[in-house]
C-alpha cells in the first residue's frame, strides 16, 4: 500500500505506533517497523541515557525506519534532541509545544518532522512552523488531551480542509475498520497506541494491560484540565481526583494531589490503585493481549476487508 505516509517514511503500511509514556521502549518499536508499520520510541519517560540506549538497541533490531516521540514539555529537551541527532534517527513526532522551537534545526540534520495537534488552530500554527507532517489527535485519545474534547470524527476533515502536508488520524483507533474511516474523513495514516499497549512487547506493567483488556465502554475519563488534560482508567486514584473536585479543589490542590511519576507508578511499576493510568476510550474495544506484529497483520486485514464490503453499497 503507498501513499503520501508510507512515501514519506519509507514503510509498508500508513500505520503509526504512538511514542507512548511507559509503554513505547525499544521492543514494541522496532516489532511494529519490522512488521511493516513505523514504530516510535517514547522519549517522554525516558532519561536523556536511557533513550540512548533504546535507540541503540532499536538499531539493532529492525533495519527498518522507525522514530522518537518527544513532548516538548521535557525539560532536558536539548540533550534529547543532540541524543537523536547524533544517533541518526530521521523521523521524530513533536508534541505538547510550540513546533517552531525545533522543527526547522531537525530539518536541517536531514530529520522528518511531525507534530502532534488536537484542533485546527494549532494544525495550522504547525503548518506554518513547516512540519513534514501533523497527526490530528481527537478527544478519544489516552494520555495528555485537547481541552477542546474535539471527537476524531470531527477534527479530521476539520484539520484535512485547512491544511496541504500529510495527515495521520489519531485517538480511538484500534481497528481496521476505524482506521478505514479515517482515511475515508481525509487521513492519509493513522496513529495507534492504546492498541499496541495490550502486546506482549510494550514495556507497561502487566497488571496496566490486563486493566487495558478488562475496561468496558465508559472506564475512561478526561480529567485534570486545569493542569494538563489527561485521560485516566476509573481507579482509586481517579477517584480521589474527582472528589477533590467535589469539594472545590484549587489548582495548587491539584498538583499536590498528583505529585511526581504518578503515571510511571501505575502504568510502568503496576500500582493499579494509586498509580495515573493513561489509556483512550478504544480500551472498550480491546480484548485480548496480542504480539505488535499480529496487531499491524489483524489492522490491515481488516482494513482490506472493510474495504472490499464497502465497495458493495
Amino acid at each position: 500500500m503507498q501513499n503520501k505516509i508510507t512515501q514519506l517514511f519509507g514503510i509498508q503500511y500508513p500505520i503509526i505506533q504512538a511514542g507512548m509514556v511507559w509503554a513505547s521502549g525499544w521492543r514494541l518499536a522496532s516489532a511494529v517497523s519490522n512488521a511493516g508499520g513505523l514504530g516510535l520510541l517514547g522519549a517522554g519517560s525516558m532519561y536523556p541515557e536511557v533513550l540512548q540506549e533504546h535507540i541503540e538497541k532499536c538499531k539493532k533490531a529492525t533495519d527498518k525506519p522507525f522514530g522518537v516521540n518527544v513532548p516538548m514539555l521535557y525539560p532536558d529537551i536539548d540533550k534529547l534532541m543532540q541524543i537523536i541527532v547524533d544517533q541518526g534517527v530521521k523521523i521524530v513526532f513533536t508534541s505538547a509545544g510550540n513546533p517552531k522551537t525545533w522543527t526547522s534545526y531537525l530539518q536541517e540534520k536531514g530529520v522528518i518532522v511531525v507534530h502532534v495537534v488536537s484542533s485546527v488552530k494549532f494544525a495550522l500554527k504547525a503548518q506554518e512552523a513547516g512540519v513534514d507532517a501533523i497527526v490530528a489527535e481527537g478527544f478519544e485519545a489516552g494520555g495528555h488531551n485537547g481541552r477542546d474534547e474535539t471527537t476524531t470524527m470531527v477534527l479530521i476533515p476539520s484539520v484535512k480542509e485547512k491544511i496541504s502536508v500529510p495527515l495521520i488520524a489519531a485517538g480511538g483507533i484500534a481497528t481496521g475498520r476505524a482506521m478505514l474511516a479515517a482515511m475515508v474523513l481525509g487521513a492519509d495514516g493513522v496513529q495507534v497506541g492504546s492498541r499496541f499497549v495490550a502486546s506482549p512487547e510494550a514495556s507497561s506493567h502487566n497488571m496496566f494491560k490486563k486493566w487495558v483488556v478488562d475496561a468496558q465502554e465508559g472506564d475512561t475519563q478526561l480529567t485534570l484540565k486545569e493542569l494538563a488534560p489527561v485521560r485516566l482508567l476509573k481507579n482509586k486514584f481517579y477517584q480521589d481526583v474527582q472528589a477533590a473536585y467535589a469539594e472545590g479543589a484549587s489548582v495548587e490542590d491539584l498538583k499536590i494531589l498528583l505529585g511526581r511519576a504518578r503515571a510511571k507508578r501505575g502504568m510502568f511499576e503496576g500500582d493499579m490503585e494509586e498509580g495515573e493510568l493513561e489509556i483512550g476510550q478504544v480500551s472498550g474495544l480491546i480484548h485480548d493481549i496480542k504480539p505488535a506484529a499480529q496487531i499491524v497483520t489483524d489492522l490491515m486485514a481488516e482494513f482490506n476487508q472493510a474495504k472490499s464490503e464497502i465497495q458493495d453499497y
